[in-house]
């Protein structure tokens, strides 16, 4: 069992217990990719190049972590993955389907109907009750849920006294986890979680990881998250390290340990 360093910051949820077998099915499906990836802010002379030629594949039924420095490139991969950012060059796919090759309608209804989201922020509508804040992107989309699916993620997240109850009257933790309920409701190919602990405290952050890995060992979940806190990626089954915009390292089955190492290896 995993032991908490004492210099963890309070912020920080608690280590991940030891990982058991996923039941995700892992047959060499790949929920999404990128091939040569590029992004470049900016014009000559002063231009950023966030991504440098990234090629990657996001395996399905899986739970990858990004990390790096700040200015790595991290948040632009999982951006233009995720069709919220263009590539400068290259290509990037959500399943087979090639994001660059979408117009504005197509990619909304893409990143609506087969891309999940979690942020830092909630992002929850204040007057709309928990359950009404779930299904809303599916009401949005004219899409009935499947009451049986979405029974399943109420209970995987922890939700069920909660339902009426609007986010003035959840505390940040029971918040987030109306923000996980609502992106697993719609059965997406892929769910993007940016720093998804970012504003909780070490326990509810602990759920939230804990939830998130649920979802992707019980209910076959494709899970991406960009985070900068060890303990947090140690609830992944991989994470990929960028620097300078490239994919330098990747680490399969991580603990905050390993993952601090290779972390700090980026100041030598």
């Amino acid at each position: 069992m995993k032991t908490a360093p004492t210099s963890a910051p309070t912020s920080a949820p608690t280590l991940a217990p030891p990982r058991p077998p996923s039941a995700a099915p892992r047959g060499g499906l790949i929920a999404a990719r990128t091939e040569l990836a590029s992004k470049i802010y900016g014009h000559a002379g002063t231009e950023v190049r966030a991504l440098d030629g990234v090629t990657v594949n996001i395996a399905a039924g899986e739970f990858t972590a990004i990390m790096g420095p700040s200015g790595s490139g991290k948040s632009t991969l999982m951006h233009c993955l995720a069709g919220l950012d263009t590539l400068s060059s290259g290509r990037a796919f959500i399943g087979d389907v090639d994001l660059g090759k979408l117009s504005d309608k197509q990619l909304t209804k893409v990143r609506r109907e087969q891309i999940g989201f979690i942020f830092q922020a909630y992002n929850l509508l204040p007057t709309l009750s928990a359950r009404e804040n779930i299904t809303l992107p599916m009401d949005l989309a004219g899409r009935k849920p499947d009451k049986q699916w979405l029974h399943t993620v109420i209970n995987t997240v922890g939700l069920g006294q909660r339902l009426k109850h609007r986010p003035s009257e959840l505390s940040g933790g029971q918040q987030q986890r109306v923000a996980v309920a609502r992106a697993l409701a719609g059965r997406p190919q892929v769910i993007f979680a940016d720093e998804p602990t970012g504003n909780l405290d070490s326990r509810s952050g602990g759920e939230i990881l804990e939830f998130m890995r649920n979802a992707v060992r019980n209910l076959g979940q494709t899970i991406v998250m960009v985070t900068h806190d060890p303990v947090a990626a140690s609830y992944a089954d991989s994470v990929l390290f960028l620097n300078d915009g490239r994919i330098v390292d990747r680490i399969v089955a991580p603990t905050a340990t390993s993952v601090l190492d290779r972390m700090k290896a980026f100041g030598d």
